[in-house]
C-alpha cells in the first residue's frame, strides 16, 4: 500500500525541472542530514518555488484587480496560507488536514465583476477573512453565497522562466512523427508551456461540474503569463496534440514520486498578461536550531499588466453568468 503524502509535502513538492541542477542529479538528497524544526530542512529550491507560488498568485490577483472592472480572491488552500514562515506554513497545512479538507482540490483563485466587491468582502469578513475559505467546507450557506457570485476560476501555475527568452518561445508547429503527424516541437523544445497534473484533471472537472464556475490554467513566468481553458486543454488531450510527460517530483521530506503532466504549447493558449515592472529578486535565509543558514531567493513587487484576450475572456465569463 503506497504511504499517503501529507499536504504540505503534496504543495511544496518541486519537479526535477525547477531544481538547481545540483539537486537533480542526487540520488538521495544530503541535505536532509539537517533539520529544522520537527520536520527536515527545506533545500533552497523548496523555498524558493514556494515563494514564487505566491508572488505568482498575488500578480494575477493585482492585475486583475487593476481593470477596475474586477476582482479576485485566493480560494485554494496554497493561495491564502503564511508565505513569509515556511514553519507557520506548514503548521497552517497541518490545521487543515486536521479540518479533514486536506484531500480537496479547489481552484487557487476566484474571479467576480467589481459590482460584487461590497457584498463578497461582507461575507469574508463574516468568516474572519478569505484565510478562513479552506476550512469551510463548500457546501456551507455562506460558501455557496461566495460561489454563486464568481464568474471565473483559476487554476494558477508558474514557472522560473523568462519566457520570451525561452529559445523555442514563438517557433511554428509541425508535423511531429511521434503525435501522428499532428503539429507540434522536438519532444525536448523548451518553451513556455501550460503545466496540468494528470492527477489534478478529474478534481478540477468535478469541482468545476459541481459549482457550474468554469475553471481556466494561468501560468505565470517572470515576464509573460499564458492561460487556457480547462475543457480546451481536455479537448487537446484527447485529441493527440499534447502527449504527458513523465517527471520526477522531490518532496520537502526527501520523497521522491513520478507523476504524468502534460504541457501545452503557448501557441494553443491565449496571452493572459505581460510585466510592466520587474519584480525585485531578494535574499533570504532561514536558520535551522543548529545554526545552519540556508539561503534562498525571494521574489517581491513587480506588476503584470491584463492584456485583450483575458479581458475578452473575463468579459464572456461575465456575460455568460448574467
Amino acid at each position: 500500500m503506497q504511504k499517503e503524502v501529507r499536504l504540505f509535502e503534496r504543495i511544496l513538492s518541486v519537479g526535477s525541472e525547477e531544481m538547481l541542477p545540483p539537486l537533480q542529479s542526487l540520488a538521495s538528497a544530503e541535505w536532509l542530514d539537517f533539520w529544522l524544526n520537527p520536520r527536515r530542512l527545506r533545500g533552497s529550491d523548496f523555498l524558493m518555488r514556494w515563494s514564487q507560488g505566491v508572488w505568482s498568485e498575488n500578480r494575477m490577483v493585482q492585475a486583475i484587480h487593476q481593470t477596475g472592472e474586477y476582482f479576485a480572491i485566493p480560494y485554494g488552500p496554497s493561495g491564502v496560507a503564511p508565505d513569509d514562515d515556511i514553519r507557520e506554513a506548514e503548521l497552517y497545512f497541518e490545521r487543515l488536514e486536521a479540518a479533514g479538507l486536506g484531500q480537496q482540490k479547489r481552484p487557487d483563485l476566484l474571479v467576480f465583476e467589481a459590482s460584487a466587491r461590497q457584498e463578497i468582502h461582507a461575507l469574508l469578513n463574516d468568516i474572519g477573512g478569505w484565510a478562513e475559505l479552506p476550512f469551510l467546507a463548500e457546501n456551507e450557506t455562506i460558501i455557496q453565497s461566495i460561489l454563486g457570485q464568481a464568474i471565473l476560476a483559476i487554476e494558477c501555475e508558474n514557472s522560473l522562466w523568462v519566457g520570451k527568452q525561452m529559445p523555442d518561445y514563438g517557433a511554428p508547429l509541425t508535423p511531429q512523427r511521434r503525435l501522428g503527424g499532428k503539429p507540434g516541437l522536438k519532444k525536448n523544445a523548451v518553451l513556455p508551456t501550460i503545466i496540468l497534473k494528470e492527477e489534478d484533471i478529474q478534481p478540477l472537472l468535478t469541482w468545476q461540474a459541481s459549482h457550474g464556475i468554469p475553471i481556466h490554467i494561468w501560468h505565470v513566468f517572470y515576464d509573460l503569463a499564458f492561460g487556457i481553458a480547462l475543457n480546451e486543454a481536455l479537448r487537446l488531450i484527447q485529441e493527440g496534440l499534447i502527449l504527458p510527460t513523465e517527471q520526477v517530483f522531490q518532496a520537502p521530506g526527501g520523497a521522491v514520486t513520478q507523476k504524468s503532466i502534460y504541457k501545452i504549447y503557448h501557441h494553443y493558449a491565449y496571452l493572459v498578461g505581460e510585466a510592466i515592472q520587474e519584480p525585485e529578486l531578494v535574499a533570504k535565509y532561514i536558520q535551522d536550531k543548529n545554526g545552519h543558514i540556508l539561503p534562498y531567493v525571494h521574489f517581491e513587487g513587480g506588476r503584470m499588466e491584463l492584456m485583450t484576450d483575458a479581458l475578452n475572456v473575463l468579459k464572456t465569463m461575465r456575460h455568460d453568468k448574467s
